[in-house]
């Protein structure tokens, strides 16, 4: 008798059930039980693993995406390389336009995946023609037997957290969970995530990260997206320019901004003291909660869980890049590890 090879049939397998880690040593200062829920676990390093195989398979279900068909979308790099990903597997045609902000790294990664890409101005109005939101909605009329992803207008993406980022944290953590701190860029995940939760237990708190520079923290306030609050920033898949339909304003109690500096700096420190290597808005999370913290938000018996969005890989020319945090004027006088070469 044969013996079983336990293997994966392909990578799709190893989306989701990713960990949770109990962070210590960037926390030892703050009151509460604080833990990162580390997306970069996925099969495609970030938690858009999750939006991606959802609508792409309801789009096959409903007969919308055929064999050999293409499938478009908006992106600022994780979405388009979780869609580049399943159509190398599937045996799609796919089509990515990302802002200029995005970071090399990301770009090649499409590439590398076998997307056709199309790299646009980030600071433009989202109506521009020349926007990536309007770039892809070109493709996508322009080219038959195609799909458009849509992310922050399908709510596919906010139901692929509801089914499985907040069923999965909720088991993690026994129920005891009373904070979530989550960034919101298409706000799918802080969405879907927050309306499993609050459906369990509706005292959980959903705390918002928002970037300096977007619009999503007053509108969540006021109702009125306000076009002075917009303003160039760094950091990539956090906040926006425009109101996403994904994003589930009334199960958010709260959001705080976060600059592009502190981002940053912060996601280096999660490197170099919890052996964490992530992206620009994990760093943005963590910093958040500090600010949350300063605030008087949490106590000795908070359970307070941080999705972590993405891996630090993907920002290799930017936040883990000494030059460009030099450019930036983030580093100062912060002391680095020299590299020694023997010759």
């Amino acid at each position: 008798m044969k013996e079983k090879i336990n293997a994966v049939d392909n990578i799709i397998q190893l989306i989701g059930n990713t960990p949770l880690v109990k962070l210590t040593k960037v926390t030892d200062n703050l009151k509460g039980n604080f833990y990162g829920k580390v997306e970069a676990f996925n099969a495609g390093q970030s938690a858009k693993d999750r939006i991606a195989l959802h609508i792409i398979e309801t789009a096959e279900k409903n007969g919308v995406l055929k064999p050999g068909g293409t499938i478009v979308e908006t992106t600022s790099g994780n979405t388009g390389f979780s869609i580049a990903m399943l159509s190398a597997i599937k045996g799609y045609k796919c089509i990515l336009s990302v802002s200029d902000k995005s970071s090399p790294d990301k770009i090649d990664m499409l590439r590398a995946m076998g997307a056709q890409v199309y790299v646009c101005p980030a600071n433009v109005a989202a109506d521009d023609p020349r926007s990536y939101y309007e770039v892809a909605k070109k493709v996508h009329e322009e080219t038959p037997g195609s799909i458009y992803i849509n992310q922050y207008f399908n709510a596919l993406n906010t139901e692929a957290h509801y089914l499985s980022t907040g069923p999965e944290i909720w088991e993690q953590t026994n129920g005891k969970i009373t904070h979530f701190v989550c960034c919101s860029g298409t706000g799918g995940t802080i969405s879907g995530t927050a309306q499993y939760l609050k459906e369990k237990n509706p005292n959980i708190q959903i705390l918002g990260v928002d970037a300096v520079g977007s619009v999503i923290k007053k509108y969540h306030e006021t109702g009125e997206l306000d076009p002075n609050e917009i303003a160039p920033y760094k950091i990539e898949g956090l906040g926006k320019n425009l109101i996403p339909s994904a994003t589930d304003f009334s199960v958010i109690d709260k959001f705080v901004k976060v600059n592009d500096k502190d981002a940053a700096l912060v996601a280096r420190e999660l490197a170099k003291k919890e052996g964490l290597f992530l992206g620009y808005t994990s760093g943005a999370v963590l910093q958040a909660v500090r600010q949350y913290a300063a605030e008087g938000t949490f106590d000795e018996n908070s359970i307070v869980v941080m999705l972590f969005p993405d891996h630090g890989s993907r920002y290799m020319s930017k936040i883990y890049s000494d030059d460009w945090m030099n450019q930036q004027g983030f580093l100062g006088d912060e002391p680095k590890n020299e590299i020694t070469y023997i010759k």
